[in-house]
């Protein structure tokens, strides 16, 4: 582990951390966190790499035509495994508290949700891609050995999401939860090594937001 690599480390437990803060404790309007969001996530790794010469993070925006066509190959398939978990396990566990903590905690209600749906779908996964993957695993792992990069990268992925959803399920389904996003980190990791951009793991996030967004409309009583 190079100096540069604990560095990086250490940004991006900070950033989660503040987040959390932010999303568990002190819980401002939808609009607010996410500017929040952008300042964390994108202003200190761009500072990380101003400070750092060798650091190009626009090699994380050119696209791989591979890459694409992997992604693309598993967007639907991951929209329809999502949503039907949820048709499936609707029944078993209770989804009735995640309208009214979103409503409760951050104002996010069915007057507004359409818009925060298109904000999450395209703008929030692109950020949360270049953070949990272009900073914490591609850019990492130049200063690390792989693994160390997989896993750290996927753990603060599934850490970070643990004061965002507070209140939302039962114990059982947010191990699930959890669970699904540390294997779905180490997946888009894994997409984003092969095609060295983050692109890939984006349209898989995209999607994968949009099987989500599809089934908070159903809770909110909007389809």
């Amino acid at each position: 582990m190079k100096k540069q690599g604990w560095i990086i480390i250490g940004v991006a437990v900070l950033c989660c951390g503040i987040m959390g803060v932010i999303d568990a404790v002190i819980q401002p309007v939808y609009w607010i966190k996410s500017a929040c969001k952008v300042a964390l996530f994108l202003l200190l790794p761009a500072i990380f790499a101003f400070c750092n010469k060798d650091v190009d993070i626009k090699s994380l925006f050119k696209p791989n035509k591979k890459g694409m066509v992997l992604a693309f190959s598993l967007c639907v398939p991951l929209f329809v495994l999502i949503l039907g978990a949820y048709l499936l396990l609707k029944d078993v566990f209770d989804f009735s508290a995640v309208t009214g903590a979103l409503t409760g905690n951050i104002g996010v209600d069915k007057n507004n949700f359409v818009f925060v749906a298109i904000y999450i779908s395209f703008v929030n996964s692109l950020l949360e891609e270049f953070f949990f993957r272009g900073f914490s695993f591609l850019t990492l792992k130049k200063y690390s050995s792989g693994k160390v990069a997989y896993i750290f990268s996927a753990f603060i992925f599934a850490i970070y999401h643990i004061a965002m959803m507070t209140g939302w399920f039962s114990i059982w389904v947010f191990a699930i939860a959890l669970f699904g996003l540390f294997l779905g980190g180490l997946i888009f990791n894994y997409l984003d090594c092969k095609s060295d951009n983050i692109y890939t793991s984006w349209l898989v996030h995209m999607f994968a937001n949009f099987a989500i967004n599809t089934i908070g409309f159903m809770l909110f009583g909007i389809i």
